[in-house]
């Protein structure tokens, strides 16, 4: 179990006599979804060493812990445990994983340490918990969007793929209740299981017979690449479309041109490759200032970013008495920050700050045409 502290991009130095906000992150720094788990923690540094740089927030700089759970939901929770000891972080940020989340938000170690944890990401429709905060749109959200476009445009028969697990039923429910309210049918649903990056034979010829005119894929980026390969291989026409959590980048070293022409996924930031608004501009010209990155800008770096201008904001809130309840209260005051194409708030009972949700269109090349 891996622990870095600040590494992986230029840290600016911090403020003589500042003391240090600690950022605490267990994520995927290594194994399947490592280039995720990695492009979010660059992009939470990125946000905090630009404000060290501006003199950090109320006289105190930030600094980011990260420890390496592997993509293993069962080390999760020990890594967690673990960093709240050595490092005593202020705030939790940039999470991974549907069952590794299930674990912390059950384990009552949020409650107990009165920390809050803002950003993470997960495949699944989950209930909201106290102390864990959102900076992206829901999978129900993408869910919802994705539906509405393919009825718009007349394509009224679908196919779901998902993660099994305790997750896998309200996804289905909610997939159902937008089919029905769109009029439109759900015909085939296949799953896989969520620690594992294979799909079974007998999923493929399940979605291969029901023919279905387009699949909802709402899975991690690695079994979203195999169920694509082998789907195609087997002559599977459909149109298919992901959702955010589907890493294009891994997915586009997968697969080939005839495999990604067409695909679409749904992104619940604003396109970290142009300028599109405010935070675009500020998020693109800080990666491009950092001469270190170790990886090219992603939309997993953009969420990072998102994740840690929050943090900033929501310390800047808090004051120069800094407390961990006090940063809680700090951020439920956040109900309506404009980032600049962005927009995102939370308030007491509400803790999934954004409803942004785009659809963009996969070249051949695996790059993204809005």
């Amino acid at each position: 179990m891996r622990t870095l502290a600040v590494g992986g991009v230029m840290a600016a130095a911090l403020s003589a006599g500042a003391a240090p906000i600690v950022v605490g992150q267990v994520a995927p720094l290594s194994g399947m979804e490592a280039r995720q788990g990695r492009a979010y923690s660059i992009g939470i540094r990125l946000a905090l060493n630009k404000a060290n740089t501006a003199g950090g927030v109320n006289g105190n700089t930030f600094s980011l812990v990260s420890k390496d759970d592997g993509g293993r939901s069962d080390d999760t929770l020990a890594a967690t445990r673990l960093l709240l000891s050595e490092s005593r972080p202020l705030v939790l940020a940039g999470y991974f994983g549907d069952r590794s989340m299930a674990d912390l938000a059950g384990s009552g170690l949020l409650g107990k340490e009165k920390i809050a944890l803002v950003g993470y990401r997960v495949n699944e429709i989950r209930e909201e918990a106290p102390l864990i905060y959102s900076v992206r749109a829901t999978l129900r959200d993408e869910i919802n969007k994705i539906v509405e476009h393919l009825a718009t445009v007349g394509i009224t028969r679908l196919g779901l793929f998902y993660p099994d697990g305790p997750g896998a039923a309200p996804l289905i429910a909610a997939m159902e209740d937008v089919a029905k309210k769109k009029n439109v049918k759900l015909l085939v649903k296949g799953s896989y299981k969520p620690d594992s990056a294979k799909v079974a034979g007998a999923v493929i010829d399940a979605f291969i017979a029901a023919a279905p005119q387009a699949i909802i894929i709402a899975s991690s980026g690695s079994a979203a690449a195999d169920f694509i390969e082998k789907y195609r291989m087997n002559g599977g026409a459909a149109q298919l479309f992901a959702h955010s959590g589907a890493d294009i980048e891994h997915i586009s070293q997968r697969l080939g041109e005839e495999h990604m022409k067409g695909m679409a996924i749904a992104q619940v930031t604003p396109n970290p490759y142009k300028i599109s608004g405010l935070l675009s501009k500020e998020f693109i010209d800080t990666a491009a200032k950092t001469p270190d990155l170790g990886m090219p800008v992603s939309y997993a770096m953009m969420e990072g970013y998102i994740a840690g201008s929050v943090i900033v904001e929501a310390a800047r809130r808090m004051g120069p008495k800094v407390s961990r309840e006090g940063f809680v209260s700090a951020l439920e005051s956040i109900d309506n920050l404009d980032m600049g194409g962005y927009k995102l708030g939370f308030k007491p009972g509400m803790r999934s700050g954004s409803k942004f949700v785009e659809l963009t269109i996969v070249t051949a090349t695996g790059r993204i045409r809005q």
